[in-house]
């Protein structure tokens, strides 16, 4: 059994406060045992100054998309243009080139208080569409990356059969680096899941449609009954721009949540990601299915996506009966990763949006930024608890962000949740736990010590190959 003493902690439930001289013990198997306020450090511990949480789930990530921050934000155009770009380097990546990337993108999570990432992955073949000896070699990939990183990762594996909705109503093929992103169906889709059985207790496998744009009506209930029979999450990418709706209306008379709630692939295992452009309708069938809404603010922004109508998926009482839909967050495209940001852009946009403030509490925001977002990877249901919180059973997830930065100088440790809410940012987190075992400890990566460099260095090597292969 090991002590640690936390000066100050934010514990429990969605109304827990931030308490004073906590002792945390942690046990061999990886979880917490116990949880006691209010106590002096025992001679045993180890003393953690600053503000301890549970580690954070960022529950949307394209981890290749790392390799774009820089070199878009200031261009012009639209969330189309920009995913030709996006393109473009989806097209130069190999299992080894993936696993370098990714195991530094992970690693830059670790020391932004991330323990679990749900990586949406669609990168399945060859730059042709050929798949490779292992037909789940770049999903392996990822899975050695998130250990090395040491965060837990839920590999969504997304079933990606066309390029789009034309304006005519119908789907076109894939080309180009699309190519890569194919199976040629649901069934054969499906056959290569099954297939894929990842090493390692930190990973699981959860499924995705990329969207409606991306998957037929007809093959979408063919996804989500795969889904269903194994339990496991399914996300989805939807209503992120106002043309995928008018395409979706185009070809089957509706928009892209009524198609989802129509094929079986909304319900309370759904999440579904951006959710920028709803209908009134949608926001009650997203509701009545107590589906989760994954919002990624810095890249709705940067995208120009729009702003969802949280207050209204959150509200306690709807005149239709429906209950609250659930928040998670993610980094999407990382132009940041910071959870930080994600969680007060949730309330800030949505000050924005109805010129109220106060719409999402703390706990909403932390829960968004924690329980929620493990749930919605398959990390335990919230009721039980088996991340994102720090109770006894939980896993021992520990992220220890500092109060003595410049950004929180002058804070009321009293309040310390609405300081590091509202002010901290990911460069304030000192060290980070992840199943019982220290990643970050002092600002630093314990496995990848220059993760900056290694960052850099897999990003530069990815445009060098682009000059070799042409």
């Amino acid at each position: 059994m090991r002590r640690y003493w936390c000066a100050w902690a934010w514990t429990g439930g969605d109304d827990a406060p931030v308490e004073a001289d906590v002792v945390i013990e942690v046990g061999s198997d990886g979880r917490i045992a116990s949880v006691t306020p209010g106590m002096a450090a025992p001679a045993d511990a180890e003393r953690l100054p600053g503000l301890t949480m549970a580690g954070l789930a960022n529950a949307h990530s394209h981890a290749f998309h790392r390799a774009l921050r820089g070199r878009t934000h200031g261009d012009g155009g639209s969330f189309w243009t920009w995913r030709e770009r996006m393109y473009e380097v989806a097209g130069r990546l190999t299992p080894d080139s993936y696993h370098r990337l990714a195991r530094a993108v992970y690693a830059e999570m670790a020391l932004a208080g991330i323990t679990c990432v749900g990586e949406f992955h669609y990168l399945h073949h060859d730059r042709v569409g050929v798949p490779y000896a292992d037909p789940n070699a770049m999903g392996a990939a990822l899975v050695a990356a998130a250990a090395d990183a040491g965060i837990r990762i839920t590999v969504l594996d997304t079933c990606y059969l066309s390029g789009g909705l034309s304006a005519e109503g119908g789907h076109t093929p894939l080309d180009g680096p699309q190519l890569r992103f194919g199976d040629g169906g649901a069934d054969a889709w499906a056959a290569r899941v099954d297939a894929f059985r990842p090493q390692g207790d930190h990973a699981r496998v959860g499924a995705a449609v990329h969207s409606v744009r991306a998957v037929p009506a007809a093959q979408i209930p063919d996804v989500a009954a795969w889904a269903e029979a194994r339990e496991v999450p399914l996300h989805v990418h939807v209503s992120e721009q106002r043309a995928e709706n008018t395409a979706c209306q185009a070809a089957y008379g509706r928009t892209p949540t009524a198609l989802l709630a129509d094929s079986g692939a909304l319900g309370p295992r759904t999440s579904l990601v951006h959710a920028t452009n709803l209908t009134d309708a949608d926001v009650s069938a997203i509701r009545a299915a107590r589906a989760t809404v994954c919002l990624c603010l810095t890249t709705e922004r940067d995208l120009a996506d729009g702003i969802a109508r949280t207050g209204d998926l959150v509200a306690a009482e709807c005149a239709d009966g429906t209950g609250p839909a659930a928040l998670s967050l993610g980094t999407d495209q990382h132009a940041q990763i910071d959870m930080f940001e994600e969680m007060r852009g949730a309330e800030l946009h949505e000050r924005l949006r109805t010129g109220r403030r106060g719409t999402l509490a703390l706990s909403s925001l932390r829960a968004a930024a924690t329980l929620h977002g493990h749930a919605s990877l398959g990390w335990g249901p919230a009721t039980s608890a088996e991340a994102g919180t720090l109770i006894p059973g939980a896993r021992a997830d520990l992220v220890t962000v500092g109060l003595d930065s410049i950004r929180l100088a002058g804070l009321d440790p009293a309040r310390a949740s609405d300081a590091v809410v509202f002010a901290a940012t990911a460069a304030d987190v000192r060290h980070v736990m992840a199943d019982g075992r220290w990643i970050v400890r002092d600002g630093a990566h314990l496995t990848i010590p220059d993760t900056a460099r290694e960052l850099d260095a897999a990003i530069a090597d990815l445009y060098a190959s682009a000059s070799r292969h042409h």
